[in-house]
């Protein structure tokens, strides 16, 4: 594989991972911008833009461009996070040009109002969806307090009241301040040519408006607190604790907290699921490990019925304490190893896994990795990087919330 790093004279980011001995290539585009960027005014606007980018422009109209991408037979899609909105997708490579064509129109749309009307019962239709899932609207709550003042507490979705209130002159402003060279950087990994990914590039790329990044972080500091959603028909429990963990660094402690993560909350294996999960206290209970670019959470969920919520407490408790003070075992070190790295290399297979984990390395630490320099970096992650990261980030109960039955928490 060959790395290669680039920049437009207009300042657009170009890096690309080529591989000729694969099938595919996948492109992304992604754009620094996300929820944490809103203002209150304009909360959900991300996300809501991300659905109108695939509206149409002022050439193809909506059914166009969907039409277009299944005629490649490609497998494309879009997210937005916090921080980050990635326009992606993946094809044979002789049609990589036709999909360079299409995502590159399409990240500046056109924003008819018609469509911007239409498209927001779409988005309030998904937003009440989500307020149906007791498990999102605990991560939601949780979110909200925990960051408090900071913007990482505003919803990606944003609420129902700033959606309806939103109008498509604010999202064209919001686009124009945002779309533009020094927020986007494209990533090409797979099989093509450097030579094909630059002129590609040249051709679609070249006029876009340049622009300076616009970007405002700062490490949060959150006071905590007990929130709750009461729910008295509900017949489960849903939990959902944060507290801080370290950011994205150059440091191996961010390495050493996903290590963590799986140890202590991973879906199977972990010491959640064999406290918890496998003797039946919960149905699920999982520890994840949360990294933005000036703060990190670690962020537990467990649900279960309510009787069972402060039994489950005091044992999340023990596990802690015991982590807090004695670290890991060798034996589980290894296992997360284990885990991680073939997980890795499992992602890396594919054009479309491996444009995740360059794009996410370039955005968030400015530096390429290859696998074997992450797969290194796991394997070297020892006992004293896990008790060095537990001093600095002990795993804690910061911010709790709950949706359910409970109004409060009660632990005998």
């Amino acid at each position: 594989m060959q790395f290669h790093h680039t920049k437009l004279d207009n300042g657009l980011s170009i890096i690309a991972e080529l591989n000729p001995s694969v099938h595919s290539v996948a492109i992304g585009f992604y754009v620094r911008t996300g929820s944490r960027d809103e203002t209150a005014a304009v909360s959900g606007v991300s996300h809501f833009l991300e659905h109108m980018v695939f509206k149409g422009t002022e050439r193809l109209s909506a059914w166009d461009v969907n039409r277009k991408f299944d005629d490649i037979g490609a497998k494309y899609n879009a997210s937005t996070s916090e921080e980050t909105t990635l326009f992606y997708g993946a094809v044979l490579p002789e049609y990589l040009p036709d999909i360079f064509s299409l995502l590159s129109d399409i990240l500046f749309p056109s924003l008819r109002d018609d469509d911007f009307n239409m498209e927001k019962k779409v988005i309030l239709e998904e937003i009440g969806m989500y307020d149906d899932m007791p498990s999102f609207k605990a991560y939601d709550l949780a979110m909200r307090h925990h960051f408090g003042e900071h913007p990482l507490s505003q919803s990606v979705l944003g609420s129902v009241e700033s959606i309806q209130n939103l109008t498509a002159q604010q999202m064209r402003e919001y686009h124009a301040s945002r779309y533009h060279t020094g927020n986007i950087t494209l990533v090409v990994t797979g099989n093509t040519t450097w030579d094909e990914v630059r002129k590609l590039a040249e051709t679609y790329c070249s006029k876009w408006p340049s622009g300076m990044g616009l970007l405002d972080r700062h490490e949060a500091k959150p006071t905590g607190g007990k929130y709750f959603i009461t729910q008295p028909d509900s017949l489960q429990q849903h939990m959902m604790f944060m507290t801080p963990a370290p950011p994205v660094s150059l440091t191996p402690l961010d390495f050493a907290a996903e290590i963590l993560s799986v140890v202590v909350g991973d879906d199977s294996g972990s010491r959640l699921f064999w406290d918890l999960v496998d003797p039946g206290h919960a149905e699920s209970a999982d520890l994840g490990y949360h990294e933005y670019l000036d703060c990190g959470s670690y962020m537990l969920y467990f649900c279960s019925e309510p009787g069972q919520v402060g039994d489950n407490l005091k044992r999340i408790e023990e596990i802690f304490a015991d982590v807090n003070s004695n670290g890991v075992t060798e034996e589980e070190l290894t296992q997360a190893r284990n885990k991680i790295s073939s997980r890795v290399v499992m992602k890396s297979e594919r054009p479309m896994g491996r444009l995740s984990s360059l794009g996410h390395s370039w955005l968030y630490r400015r530096e390429y990795r290859t696998v074997d320099q992450d797969l290194q970096t796991i394997k070297q992650v020892s006992p004293d990087d896990i008790r060095t990261l537990l001093k600095q980030y002990p795993l804690g109960f910061t911010t709790l919330a709950g949706v359910g039955p409970l109004s409060e928490l009660i632990v005998s």
